[in-house]
């Protein structure tokens, strides 16, 4: 077994034994299956496509670290992540953070993944255009989700208020996708350039 493939069965068994924990005793069910429902869809992807289309060893990374920021939040419900009320305290916040932690990976790490599948492919040339098309991308994830939610607020009626996590914040929605921006615009920042080694040597 090649190093990488024992650091992706290690961040693998990391993420599987955080989302058996989880589920153990959730605070709310429902609430911690929509929560979670992203990770129980790339996981068996991920693990399908590990040999045919391996991602880099940077992108298995930040996605294990998105996933057990969804998996945290599912099992306590946004408004109620321990980490959330450390940060509340610490930066003097009106509210519990934790779901904005969430939401700015949500735009750091779709950027990501959107550049891997563009640059791999040759479907797009140029840096300027690569990062435009990767921060529309992670929007349109970020505008689905909050969709989502507002489904859920239609279908759910009040039971829909933990997987909202709005902490009564009227602009939630906003900011939610505000922080999708931010994430994205900071990935592409931030990491393209290792992001370009890591693509070089996988080709």
């Amino acid at each position: 077994m090649h190093a990488q493939d024992r650091i992706n069965a290690g961040l693998a068994a990391i993420v599987v034994g955080a989302l058996i924990a989880s589920g153990v005793a959730p605070y709310d069910r429902i609430t911690w299956l929509m929560e979670v429902a992203p990770v129980l869809i790339a996981l068996p992807l991920l693990y399908a496509t590990r040999r045919s289309y391996p991602l880099t060893a940077l992108l298995y990374v930040l996605i294990a670290i998105h996933a057990l920021v969804l998996i945290g939040g599912g099992a306590y419900t946004y408004a109620r992540v321990p980490l959330g009320f450390w940060l509340q305290d610490l930066l003097g916040t009106m509210r519990n953070p934790y779901d904005k932690i969430g939401h700015f990976l949500q735009g750091f790490v779709p950027a990501l993944v959107a550049r891997e599948i563009l640059l791999r492919g040759d479907w797009v040339r140029g840096a300027k255009m690569t990062a435009f098309l990767c921060v529309c991308v992670a929007l349109a994830i970020s505008a689905c989700y909050e969709l989502i939610e507002w489904a859920a607020a239609l279908f759910m009626g009040q039971g829909a208020d933990e997987f909202l996590g709005t902490q009564g914040d009227e602009w939630d929605t906003q900011s939610d996708m505000f922080m999708a921006l931010l994430g994205a615009s900071t990935a592409l920042a931030v990491l393209s350039r290792w992001h370009d080694r890591q693509l070089a040597r996988l080709r």
